[in-house]
Order: structure tokens, then sequence, then C-alpha cells
């Protein structure tokens, strides 16, 4: 069945906002255009429908015939289009949050303190999208997201969340096995490992920065175990297989329940950070406003260490509001 070729919506509700009023100025007051834009909609319809819709009686209009036969039922039709468009967004307030980040992130930060969120807000189901791969916010059905970067994600609205510092870990066990790991030249005897993640920063921290700053020698820090992921990179440290370099939030909860150990202090600041991000379309949804302040909350004491910020090297504060895709 083919569908009648409609006229363009904006003179429509131009038609209808003035039937309404009986009035183009108040007409256009409440649609924010001026009366000139109201009268050309108009004039358009008519056109459009090679009718007159209005007539003038001394400084008033009325609505012709064809006027009072159009009005109630373009006044329906936009009545059903409304309750159309507020039926789609319950239905996306009643689906669960849909949130995306890297896989290590995931683990091992957001999922240890996810039943927070549950426990506060135990109405938002929650799905969690651990990947790296690039996604579309819009066409993927994602809500938020947790990304590592400058902050500069195009089409996303962005607020900084925290930094970090990468620090050396490996298994408790690996100190005192063979000949120990008790002071830096020990690392010579030990295997490097390494994550071959694409870093966005040139001047992204590897071991040979690491061993320069804590002035080792005699280490060639190319050597190791190379994996694709992080996640693989800090199981193979817990297996006992060698030494990483990770990120101080990714390290901390393996850290504290003592399955990790931080065996010299010398750290590494990252330029880049996290941030929480979101598409302008879905940011007032209320469990995006819901789970963005909780994030914002659970993480402010990672704000408060602020590695990079009391360098300089990034603003806290700083929203990206970029052009929508």
């Amino acid at each position: 069945m083919s569908l009648t070729k409609l006229p363009p919506l904006n003179s429509l509700r131009a038609f209808e906002r003035v039937g309404h009023h009986l009035s183009f100025s108040k007409a256009a007051d409440e649609l924010n255009v001026t009366p000139g834009a109201i009268s050309q909609q108009i004039r358009t319809l008519e056109e459009f429908l090679d009718i007159k819709l209005f007539k003038r009686r001394n400084r008033t209009i009325v609505l012709t015939e064809a006027g009072q036969v159009c009005l109630p039922l373009i006044t329906d039709g936009f009545a059903s289009l409304s309750e159309a468009v507020q039926s789609v967004r319950q239905l996306n307030c009643d689906g669960p949050l849909t949130i995306t980040s890297a896989p290590t992130f995931v683990s091992k930060w957001l999922i240890p303190r996810l039943c927070k969120f549950h426990n506060l807000h135990p109405d938002i189901d929650v799905r969690i999208d651990a990947s790296t791969r690039l996604v579309d916010f819009l066409y993927d059905d994602i809500d938020v997201g947790i990304r590592f970067g400058t902050g500069e994600f195009q089409g996303l609205e962005s607020i900084y969340l925290f930094s970090f510092d990468l620090i050396p870990v490996c298994s408790p066990g690996l100190i005192n096995q063979g000949k120990g790991l008790h002071q830096l030249s020990d690392i010579r005897h030990q295997t490097l490992l390494h994550s071959d993640v694409d870093e966005l920063d040139p001047s992204w921290p590897d071991w040979t920065m690491w061993l320069a700053t804590a002035n080792v020698t005699g280490v060639d820090p190319t050597h190791g175990i190379f994996f694709s992921q992080n996640d693989m990179m800090i199981e193979a440290a817990l297996e006992g297989q060698g030494i990483a370099l990770i990120s101080s939030v990714a390290a901390a909860s393996d850290i504290g329940a003592g399955r990790l150990v931080q065996p010299f202090e010398t750290r590494l600041p990252v330029r880049l950070s996290y941030h929480f991000v979101t598409s302008k379309q879905k940011s007032t949804s209320k469990k995006v406003v819901a789970f963005r302040q909780w994030l914002l909350d659970e993480s402010a004491y990672l704000r408060d260490s602020r590695p990079l910020y009391d360098a300089g090297l990034i603003n806290p504060n700083k929203q990206n509001k970029d052009n929508e895709t």
C-alpha cells in the first residue's frame, strides 16, 4: 500500500498552533520563531493542499471550512505522535542501563563496586559490554561508556573521572623465588611482561621509560612475554610468570587482597585518563543521570590524589560536548 505524500511537518505544526490560538504571533511565541516564519509555513501548507485554511476578518483570523475540517484531525495526529514518542522513551527508561568499557577496567574496578550502584538503584538493571571495540552509542544501543583517552570523544559528552600511574607488580611468591627480587638490580633476573594494547599517546610509559627512571641498567626492556590484552598480562603476573607494568587503579584490588605486590616504588604518570561518556540524546535519561552521579561519587577518592592534575597535564573539571555525529 502506497502512502500519500505528506506536507512538511513544520507546516502542519504551525497550522495546528495558529488554529488553536487563532493568532500568528501567539503561535510564533510558543514555537520560538518569528510571525513571519509562521506565515511562510502556513503559505507552504496552503500551496501544498491548494486550498485556503485561514481568512482575515478585520484584525482577526478565522478558520475556513477546510481549516475547520483539518484542525481536529491534525491535533489528534500530533497527540498520537507525542504518545508514540513517550512510549518509546518509557521503553528506553525501563530497559537495562548498557555500559561499555575495556575488559580490564570492568573486571578490576567496576565489577567489585557495581553492587553499590545496584543497592542504591535496585530498579535499574545493568548490562556490561566489556570490549575495546569502537561503538556507536546510538546504533549499538549503548547508554554510557567509561573510556580511556584525552577526553576528546567526537559526538559525545565527556566528564573527567580520574588519572593514574603505571607501577611494577608481581606475585608475592616471586619476591623470594630463584635469585629473588629485593633490589632494583634483581630485575635483570626476572621476565618482563608487556601489553600490546594500542595506546593513544606516543609517549605512553613502557619498561624502557620505567627502567630509565629507576636508574636500572643491564636489562633489555624489549624482551619478555607480550600479550594483546592488559587483563592477560595481569593474569600472567598473578601466576608468577614475571613482572608487569600496569595501572595503579587496575592493580589496587589485587594488591589489597595480597595477590600482587609492588616490589619497587618507582611509578610513571600517564597523560591519558578515564572519562565518563554518553551521547547528548541520552544524557538526561534518569538511569544515565543516576549512574553518572554514582560513578563520580565512587571515583572521587581517585580524583583527590590527582597525579596528573598536580602536574598540570589535565583539567579534571573539563566537560567536552562536541558536535553530534
